[in-house]
């Protein structure tokens, strides 16, 4: 039988958050070493509760939470998604989740350094927020990237954002970390962009069904009820892009998405353009055109795998296979 595969999920729970982190822990084929928790769709002190509220919901108070950074590198942080999310980060239904397990005293570099050094086998690294955590820890521990099998972060639009600048969430959150961590030569990195998650919705349909499946997930899909009537005013569909999933699907059954291999880089100016994630790309690079092609703010780092493209009805079928086991 094929080893567990070790994963770190850094997380910034946000309604999507809390799906994929349901989902790593229905999925037999990695083990949930340890989370770590940003700020982000909201602040620190909801996302950290909020992480040990679903790990209560699973049963899985045995997995290490630490609260990291509670803001960004160097600017503030200039807005919350509570309009999606609710003030709570969990639809407004936290109150529906037991009370939230223990927190572990560390921060949260010191657990993802421990877990990675305790590791007999190398860990993958899931990005689901603000890649802040992510960030000091490769600049803090550079002897510990050998440890890291592979970067999975959602972030970050080949075409257009989702924030009032141009960029995605998660990357306009922070730009100067997201830098760093998508320009890391020692780590491979396998970027999945809003383009890809957008185009993979999970409609009402997909949604009552998981709801059907039993009380835990009937209290998991509570949480998407006010994300669901906001994207139904904003795009006029009944359904959600649940972002965050199609990472942890990539992590637990690596080249589920289909990637090319682009350098990136971040805008990072306090301009309109902040936030942006520019793909350095040629004529005769692999994959659809960019809907942008601009010079790039900074020198590019080695290519990131970028996720353009997936087989969207075995995406869905198999995270709702998967969520279903939660019960």
């Amino acid at each position: 039988m094929t080893a567990c595969t070790p994963l770190i999920i850094d997380t910034d729970p946000g309604v999507d958050d809390a799906f994929a982190l349901v989902l790593a822990l229905c999925s037999p084929e990695v083990d949930v070493r340890a989370v770590t928790v940003t700020f982000g769709n909201v602040s620190l002190d909801k996302t950290s509760a909020n992480a040990r509220r679903v790990l209560a919901l699973a049963g899985r108070t045995d997995v290490p939470v630490a609260a990291g950074a509670a803001r960004p590198l160097v600017h503030a942080q200039a807005e919350l998604a509570s309009d999606w999310h609710g003030v709570d980060g969990l639809g407004l239904r936290s109150d529906d989740f037991p009370e939230p397990g223990p927190a572990d005293p560390r921060a949260a570099v010191t657990l993802m350094a421990d877990v990675l050094r305790a590791s007999p086998d190398p860990v993958t690294l899931v990005s689901l927020g603000p890649m802040t955590n992510t960030a000091v820890l490769l600049t803090a521990h550079p002897e510990l990237a050998p440890r890291i099998a592979r970067i999975v972060a959602m972030g970050g639009s080949m075409g257009t954002g989702n924030t009032r600048g141009a960029g995605e969430f998660n990357v306009y959150a922070d730009p100067e970390a997201a830098h760093r961590v998508l320009t890391e030569p020692a780590v491979p990195v396998i970027l999945v962009p809003l383009d890809l998650t957008m185009g993979c919705l999970a409609d009402g349909a997909w949604l009552d069904a998981l709801a059907a499946a039993g009380p835990r997930c009937a209290t998991l899909v509570s949480t998407v009820t006010l994300y669901r009537q906001v994207f139904r005013e904003r795009y006029g569909l009944d359904a959600v892009a649940l972002h965050d999933t199609l990472a942890v699907l990539e992590a637990v059954l690596p080249g589920t998405l289909r990637t090319a291999a682009l350098p990136i880089s971040v805008e990072c100016n306090l301009g309109p353009g902040r936030g942006m994630t520019v793909a350095e790309r040629h004529p005769d690079a692999p994959g659809p055109p960019p809907v942008r092609v601009a010079p790039a703010p900074h020198t590019p780092g080695p290519p990131v795998h970028v996720a353009l493209e997936a087989d969207t009805p075995a995406v869905l079928s198999d995270t709702l296979r998967r969520l279903v086991t939660f019960g």
